[in-house]
């Protein structure tokens, strides 16, 4: 039986006094029976993205499909280690450089924490008072703040969590939109481009293309900081701003433990977005023949919830006390309440924006070519699916260029 969560992802753009349609779709979050959706994004309203956050979940004896909720930062998932191991990272040094996570609402226990991850895997303080982190509105103020949302504070405990564990001594800049609406998200997104330091941005959100998304593609357009967007959890299918020809798009995969050479394999994730753009022109740099316009993605990490990552989240909507995980379980309180395995390609984005941080080689990034130039620094995966397209490279994975995959895995900072 799969569960799916379906989630409006129209967005709307105000220029002016006048508001115009960005995207208009329904976004299904990930069909896997084990999965269930973060819930950043509110079907009754218009104009709002959402977040590609999945948590690991269990059934339960009823036969309901409820979220992991209690654990440890040794049984939820993989840890910092293993992400610097499996993608060749350990050695390398983000230098005090900055990667920037725009997410939308904001997250009253982000410090705190992000404190904890970092505690528990013997990763260095990263706070406000020592510099390491900062905490901004879509203007770049500390105040004031937006309000609070559970799901979207899952999502941004989630990359932050990423960036600490793929880029320990990468500082880290948080921009938090006023809303999951475009106009603000985009806003966000400038404020981030801009700020002093930042080499990289991360967007773990997204929605379904139509005709006016080109016209939004400049607010991704930052010469010399690389920009990176999440493909979606929906299987096969294009995301916008993953498939806009400024960003990075970072498909997902399925990571397991191997006993080869390198430790670990790779296939591709069911749930990963990919595919041929509708409406955004093909770049110079691609030259796959299957679609004439831009091909999603380019890179990828892994995304799959069943082979997740352990995050750390607190802020929730219980009464409190004992039985908060119960309400959390039974679905009578949002949010989570401490460690939790995570999934999704909101896990890759991250982890992708980390590695180009580490490579410090952002002032000769323009858009998402980078990587087609250095493929070698790359673990191509080879097989999996993410849905039906023929058996064509779009939707399945095999050796070279593929959708859900795109040119492959970090395999050290080489291709960033």
């Amino acid at each position: 039986m799969l569960t799916l969560t379906v989630t409006a992802l129209t967005m709307g753009l105000a220029t002016g006094v006048r508001a115009a349609a960005a995207l208009s779709a329904v976004q299904h979050a990930s069909a896997s029976s084990g999965t269930t959706g973060f819930g950043c994004a509110h079907p009754s309203q218009a104009g709002q993205a959402r977040c590609f956050g999945v948590l690991k979940a269990h059934r339960t004896a009823s036969g309901r499909v409820s979220p992991f909720t209690t654990g440890s930062p040794t049984t939820m998932g993989y840890v910092p280690s293993d992400l610097r191991s499996a993608y060749k990272l350990a050695g390398t040094s983000g230098s005090g450089r900055t990667v920037a996570i725009v997410d939308a609402m904001d997250d009253p226990k982000a410090e705190s924490n992000l404190a904890t991850y970092r505690r528990a895997y013997g990763l260095p303080s990263c706070t406000t008072a020592n510099g390491c982190f900062r905490k901004v509105n879509q203007s770049g103020k500390a105040s004031p703040l937006p309000s609070g949302d559970y799901g979207w504070a899952e999502e941004t405990s989630l990359d932050l969590d990423m960036v600490s564990a793929t880029c320990p001594g990468c500082h880290i800049l948080l921009v938090e939109a006023d809303s999951a609406d475009v106009a603000d998200l985009m806003k966000a997104e400038d404020t981030a481009a801009a700020t002093s330091g930042v080499v990289s941005v991360s967007n773990s959100w997204g929605g379904s293309e139509d005709n006016t998304v080109t016209s939004f593609d400049s607010h991704f357009h930052h010469p010399g900081v690389a920009i990176t967007a999440s493909s979606g959890d929906s299987g096969y299918g294009v995301s916008w701003p993953a498939s806009s020809r400024y960003v990075t798009a970072v498909g997902g995969t399925s990571l397991s433990k191997a006993s080869n050479s390198r430790g670990w394999t790779e296939t591709a994730w069911s749930g990963a977005g990919s595919g041929c753009s509708a409406y955004e022109a093909k770049p110079s740099w691609q030259h796959d023949p299957g679609c004439a316009k831009r091909t999603v993605a380019d890179v990828s990490a892994v995304a799959d919830p069943n082979t997740g990552v352990a995050v750390y989240d607190t802020y929730n909507s219980c009464a409190g006390g004992s039985l908060c995980d119960t309400e959390l379980q039974l679905g009578l309180a949002q949010g989570a309440d401490g460690w939790v395995e995570v999934g999704g390609t909101s896990v890759s984005s991250p982890i992708i924006a980390s590695v180009y941080a580490l490579a410090g080689n952002t002032s000769r990034v323009v858009n998402g070519s980078y990587p087609y130039s250095h493929r070698s620094a790359l673990n191509d995966v080879a097989s999996g699916s993410n849905g039906f397209c023929g058996g064509r490279y779009l939707c399945t994975a095999g050796p070279g260029y593929d959708g859900p995959t795109g040119l492959g895995t970090p395999k050290g900072t080489g291709a960033f």
